[in-house]
């Protein structure tokens, strides 16, 4: 009788055992696939330590002249854990390239009308540890298979609103149209994302949909290019706390 239990016993630590790494594993794989965040239009270099201190995933530094957030300063070294994204529009290999190159970029992001070649020839010249974003400009009539033939040529696909600047706009498009996107590609959502959002992206994290990263920029201004700290401070401690 003794032995018997004494075996039951085993099975239920054994059990036990399991269970405990199963839950284990499932919250490394929820750790891993924890949503990014992405900070853009940094501009001021004194702001740019601030909100680095933060501790985002990802700083976007915008490299074309009609931007009001255009960065042609210093851009102060940050953490190694920080990727430093060159946002560019419609510009040469050339610029990008050297850029890259000055500001020890880790990422490129296209948010022009850059084709499908451009992209590939594009990635050949770059260090294959330099990811490239894709931008699409979406709204209710946009056809996602148009973008099918960058998959290959991109790392990342990034998602904002479609209006008269590429980015930067303050408002969102109808996240809804997502239900549409049937690539497997990871993507950045954008466009006029704020405090109010919070919900929305706790919504649509619920989803399949391969969401990377959230990316804020000027809902969290103070003016072009000069980001609201304890604003920002308050979003990501949210933010983390939710866990998407």
């Amino acid at each position: 009788m003794a032995k018997k239990n004494k075996t039951k016993l085993c099975e239920l630590c054994v059990f036990k055992h399991n269970q405990k790494q199963k839950t284990l594993a499932h919250f490394a794989v929820k750790h891993t696939t924890k949503m990014k965040l992405k900070i853009c239009g940094m501009k001021y270099p004194e702001n740019i330590l601030e909100v680095g201190a933060l501790l985002p995933d990802y700083m976007g530094f915008i490299f074309w002249e009609k931007s009001a957030r255009y960065c042609n300063g210093n851009v102060p070294e940050l953490i190694k854990t920080i990727k430093k994204v060159g946002v560019f529009v419609n510009q040469s290999q050339e610029e990008i390239l050297e850029k890259v190159e000055k500001y020890n970029l880790q990422a490129v992001q296209l948010h022009g009308e850059e084709s499908v070649e451009f992209c590939s020839t594009l990635k050949e010249k770059l260090p294959k540890k330099i990811e490239i974003i894709k931008v699409f400009s979406a709204d209710e009539n946009f056809d996602f298979e148009t973008i099918k033939p960058f998959e290959n040529v991109c790392d990342y696909f990034l998602f904002d609103t479609k209006g008269k600047l590429p980015g930067g706009n303050g408002t969102t498009f109808d996240w809804t149209i997502l239900k549409k996107y049937n690539s497997k590609k990871p993507f950045f959502l954008s466009g006029g994302i704020g405090m109010n959002e919070l919900k929305a992206i706790e919504e649509i994290s619920k989803t399949n949909l391969p969401i990377y990263a959230v990316d804020v920029n000027s809902k969290f201004e103070i003016e072009p290019g000069l980001k609201n700290r304890n604003l920002l401070s308050n979003f990501k401690r949210k933010f983390d706390v939710a866990n998407f």
